[in-house]
């Protein structure tokens, strides 16, 4: 077009792409306005639509219209193009992939969109629907009042970088599954993303959170992101599964920067990185809220059974929840004998490894009653079939649909180092099974200006305490460590060594009596606090 401003496609009228693209080789698109006939506030029409009798649509189908359609051009450029008001995806592509195109028929094999911007829309603003495209890059683009996701990728080699991204759905990376892989997957993996330099304002109005990687993303980078004035959920890196969805993994979330202050609305329960996906490193990240600590905000959160996560070199201050360690649950869904069933869709504690079916071998599940609580003995898994989805328990076990269990790894080689976190209101929370290889050493816990601050670590699980130094929580009955028996209601049995406890009320707090006593206490110091324990054996 001969300008972005005065060159302008109205597809208000009517239906489809203002551009569709099929097949070729080259492509360029430039200087072009593109205006469709639905705008951010009717973007439930366009959305998830339950149906009677049948199962859901999407309300787009119903009469769809998107900017720039693509399906297997192996080079294109989008620059300087900007839509609003479509129903569907406004930047879309699909087709074939490296593994599926059949002989004389190509792929997409490189996708720029570069200086675009996509505003006041029903649903998407970029998607690559399939697993097939490689190589899409989203530059320097402006997605502002977006109803649906900002991105959305199945696809490989993926750079969204750049970005200004405003009351806009999530950046979500995944959808790989069964129903949507080739022949190159595993070995070539898919989901591939690199999230960087972006700025995110305001909040999420669907998706949950501004950037989620799960569904079989793998070899995701997150990093130097600009979160301001964030009023919902930051960033996921989501380990569930389901019979549609592979795991995901292989995530680093690294120099980003949160403020999670709340401004002109009521605050929402909001967590700035929760990680619960495999293989995670969540290191040199700022997470605050300006002035007083908000009692809706949780720095960061960490889901069992996810394994091999490394948090380190984080500052988190002014929060409700600083960082805090969560269980992983599941339900049963089908009782196939007295040793087998097949899981519920949700909630995914125990994953579904296609890929490595013996993962969850020799896991605990842990019953609950109504209470939640823990009853009877646990079971062990014995085996799962990523054919059936079955998994097939030891010993027998009476199950109903609906019985639900907790999930217990027996190693899940956690370190969380060096971090410091000040000015929360509950700063160290770890409340989960923890294992062996779960480790907690180097970090710096202060009250700092916190006010109703109780405890500066509740200790709930198998955590072993190293060189951590928590000082200032002097409030009336307020406690540096706080320890609980275990969820069978055992002593942890956990290590505290060299840690150093200062200017506290109760250095520790048992919440029955012996905890302290059944741990291995090495070389702690206590300075200026009440409530000192006498040595362990």
């Amino acid at each position: 077009g001969e300008s972005s401003v005065d060159t302008v496609l109205d597809i208000s009228d009517g239906e489809g792409a203002c551009f569709t693209l099929s097949g070729g080789t080259e492509v360029v698109i430039r200087n072009f306005r593109m205006i469709g006939f639905m705008g951010f506030d009717e973007r439930d029409k366009a959305g998830y639509i339950n149906t009677r009798g049948s199962t859901y649509i999407w309300g787009f189908g119903l009469k769809h219209c998107n900017a720039v359609s693509i399906s297997g051009t192996e080079r294109v450029l989008v620059e300087n193009c900007h839509a609003s008001r479509m129903s569907g995806e406004c930047f879309v592509s699909g087709g074939p992939s490296r593994g599926s195109a059949k002989p004389g028929r190509s792929y997409s094999q490189w996708i720029t969109y570069q200086r675009c911007a996509v505003t006041d829309s029903a649903r998407n603003a970029f998607n690559d629907v399939m697993c097939g495209t490689e190589n899409t890059s989203v530059l320097q683009c402006r997605i502002v009042d977006v109803g649906g996701c900002a991105w959305e990728g199945a696809s490989r080699f993926v750079k969204f970088v750049g970005n200004y991204v405003r009351n806009s759905g999530t950046v979500a990376m995944g959808n790989l599954g069964p129903s949507n892989r080739d022949q190159t997957y595993p070995d070539l993996g898919a989901g591939q993303h690199i999230i960087a330099d972006n700025v995110f304002e305001q909040n999420t109005p669907y998706g949950g959170c501004a950037i989620r990687s799960a569904s079989g993303a793998t070899q995701v980078i997150i990093r130097n992101n600009l979160f301001i004035n964030f009023g919902s959920s930051a960033v996921e890196a989501s380990g569930a599964t389901d019979p549609r969805h592979y795991p995901s993994g292989n995530t680093t979330i690294a120099g980003n920067i949160f403020d999670m202050t709340c401004v002109g609305r009521k605050s929402a329960a909001r967590t700035a990185i929760n990680a619960s996906a495999n293989d995670t490193l969540v290191s040199d990240n700022q997470v605050y809220v300006r002035g007083p600590a908000d009692p809706a905000v949780t720095g960061i959160r960490l889901r069992e059974p996810a394994r091999n996560v490394n948090v380190h070199d984080n500052l988190i201050h002014n929060c409700g929840l600083g960082l805090t360690t969560a269980r992983g649950e599941s339900r049963v869904a089908e009782v196939v004998d007295e040793r087998t069933f097949l899981r519920s869709a949700s909630p995914s504690g125990l994953p579904l490894e296609w890929i490595q079916p013996q993962t969850c071998r020799g896991w605990r599940l842990a019953w609950l009653d109504a209470g939640g609580r823990p009853s009877g003995a646990p079971s062990v898994v014995e085996s799962f079939d990523p054919e059936t989805l079955r998994f097939r328990l030891t010993g027998p076990r009476p199950m109903k649909p609906g019985d639900r269990f907790e999930v217990i790894a027996p190693s899940v080689n956690w370190t969380v180092h060096d971090n410091i976190i000040t000015g929360c209101r509950r700063p160290l929370v770890l409340d989960s099974y923890g294992s062996e290889t779960t480790l907690v050493k180097n970090n710096i816990v202060a009250r700092g200006e916190a006010v109703e601050a109780k405890v500066a670590v509740e200790l709930r699980g198998r955590f072993d305490l190293v060189g951590n130094q928590i000082s200032g929580f002097d409030e009336q009955d307020a406690a540096a460590l706080a320890l609980w028996p275990d969820r069978f209601g055992k002593p942890c049995g956990n290590l505290y060594r060299a840690n150093v406890f200062q200017r506290c009320f109760q250095a520790v707090a048992e919440n029955a009596p012996g905890l302290w006593a059944a741990s291995t206490a090495e070389n702690n110091e206590f300075i200026e606090c009440g409530g000192v324990p006498a040595a362990g054996p």
